[in-house]
């Protein structure tokens, strides 16, 4: 391994009160110190910034407003910062503050740049510490815990593995035993999941779940360990039998449609019938107007939309080449069709398969 991507969560870095536990973060720090001095380059996504907030603040998160959230995280991740870069440059190190937003992503360019900048922290053997940027986030730009954020890091920036740290030894099988290795997350190994997390945090053992089979698309193993378990990130790095493995597909989709797929979020659905059903799934087909039965949503030509069948289970995801209206317009048309109905036809295909994933691929 080059360079692997490590989730701290909150349950990992706080307290039962909330504070930050300044032992188990300086015990954290200085095993990055010391893959960072082996050679290794090391990005962290760290949870605790609302956490770390709400203990400063000494105040409980229960019945808080959006606004009041978002000011605590303001003075938590002040704090947050603070604590990492104090016991990094006793190693000789920095961190460098990265905090993102569900819209850094949906743009092309902004999600280029951030891989710039990851990039550039490390040629200057800086410590990215990655975390959302809770203080101006609202529902519609959240990316809804640091697990997801987490998978998206480590596709952009190109790691060699994800490791999510959280308070469990690992995924646990119905009778309490840790799984050592998971090859594909199916929906059997989704059963397994039980709670939804802690009152500090959003993500539980499902939405770890959803970014394992996440980075596994990208060609990327994963592990899920225990954070408070001694030398945890070293054993990861000897190749250690640590928490649950999760290993990468054989057949991991290109980056541009993992953008599609995963980084950008859906602005709305094209509803479409079984022969279109077939044609994208079975046959790797363009989306015709043809195959089209409706549309849910608004959207824009070039906005990600997701492609539903008629129960609403999502086949696929795209690229629409029109915007809702006009694809409300050509609907059930044959292509030859569209200049007549819109006046002018830019696109045969609704969406084109190179800019098309398969979500069951």
């Amino acid at each position: 391994m080059k360079r692997i991507t490590v989730k701290i969560g909150t349950r990992v870095l706080t307290d039962k009160d909330n504070r930050i536990d300044r032992k188990v973060l300086r015990l954290l720090v200085g095993q990055i110190s010391d893959l960072v001095d082996g050679g290794l380059e090391v990005i962290v996504v760290s949870s605790g910034a609302i956490g770390a907030g709400l203990g400063l603040l000494n105040i409980q998160k229960k019945g808080r407003s959006l606004s009041d959230l978002q000011a605590i995280a303001s003075v938590g991740q002040n704090h947050l910062m603070d604590i990492y870069n104090e016991y990094l440059a006793k190693r000789g190190y920095v961190a460098g503050q990265i905090l993102l937003t569900q819209d850094d992503f949906n743009d092309r360019r902004r999600f280029l740049n951030i891989r710039y900048t990851i990039n550039s922290l490390l040629e200057f053997k800086a410590v990215p510490i990655i975390n959302e940027n809770d203080t101006v986030s609202t529902e519609e730009i959240k990316f809804g815990d640091n697990d997801r954020l987490s998978s998206l890091v480590a596709d952009i920036s190109d790691s060699d593995m994800l490791v999510i740290l959280t308070d469990v030894e690992g995924l646990m099988d119905a009778s309490g035993c840790v799984i050592g290795e998971v090859d594909m997350v199916s929906e059997d190994i989704k059963k397994l999941c039980r709670g939804k997390g802690c009152e500090v945090s959003t993500g539980g053992m499902i939405s770890k779940l959803e970014s394992m089979a996440k980075v596994s698309k990208a060609g990327i193993p994963g592990v899920i360990a225990r954070g408070r378990r001694e030398n945890v990130l070293l054993d990861i790095r000897d190749g250690k039998h640590v928490g649950t493995r999760f290993n990468p597909s054989e057949r991991p989709i290109k980056a541009r449609k993992r953008w599609i797929a995963f980084s950008k979020r859906s602005k709305g659905a094209i509803v479409v019938d079984d022969g279109a059903r077939k044609a994208l799934v079975e046959k790797h087909k363009s989306l015709l107007p043809g195959g089209v039965k409706g549309v849910r949503g608004v959207f824009s030509d070039g906005d990600v939309v997701d492609i539903v069948d008629a129960d609403g289970k999502v086949l696929a995801r795209g690229v629409s080449n029109y915007t809702s209206a006009e694809t409300d317009k050509i609907k059930g048309k044959r292509t030859d069709c569209i200049e007549r109905e819109l006046g002018y036809k830019d696109y045969d295909e609704v969406v084109h398969r190179d800019n098309l994933v398969v979500m069951g691929e």
